[in-house]
């Protein structure tokens, strides 16, 4: 990637994880992320973990905001009855990046097959912040995160805050 459009800027993590089953001592996402993201000097600002509610989802989301401009949501993705994620965060989107749902699900492929194609990863900005949805397990968070969201949140982020 050119790193021509990127700009020098702090950039700093919120982590929320989706789940009715997950707390601070289970949520292996969750601590997957935060590892990946202080390995390559992300610094995390904000962790929370929250029920497949939308109403609970985006007041942690409206939280994060405040405190990071890199935030990322795993878990509530899927298609079953409760998972909200998208449907929470969907609306607060100013744009839309397409093309990570489509690269998350084309590297998934490798790893889980044609399931890939029940993922609803997505991405984009609001406010000058990036903002990623993504499943909640944690080889889905873990390829998210060290394949796609650590190599382009600053082009994303230099781009998004002019």
């Amino acid at each position: 990637m050119s790193h021509a459009h990127v700009r020098s800027l702090e950039i700093t993590a919120a982590i929320i994880t989706v789940s009715t089953t997950r707390t601070q001592e289970n949520d292996t996402s969750g601590k997957t992320i935060e590892t990946i993201l202080r390995e390559n000097k992300i610094p995390v600002t904000y962790y929370a973990i929250v029920p497949d509610q939308i109403s609970e989802i985006r007041d942690a989301w409206f939280q994060a905001m405040k405190k990071a401009n890199c935030i990322i949501l795993n878990g509530g993705t899927g298609l079953t009855f409760d998972d909200c994620t998208i449907e929470a965060i969907s609306p607060l989107l100013e744009k839309k990046i397409d093309g990570f749902g489509e690269f998350f699900r084309t590297k998934s492929i490798e790893q889980i097959g044609m399931a890939a194609m029940l993922s609803r990863a997505v991405a984009g900005i609001t406010n000058g912040r990036a903002i990623f949805c993504i499943p909640g397990s944690t080889p889905a968070v873990t390829l998210a995160t060290t394949e796609l969201i650590v190599p382009t949140v600053a082009h994303i982020l230099s781009h998004a805050s002019k």
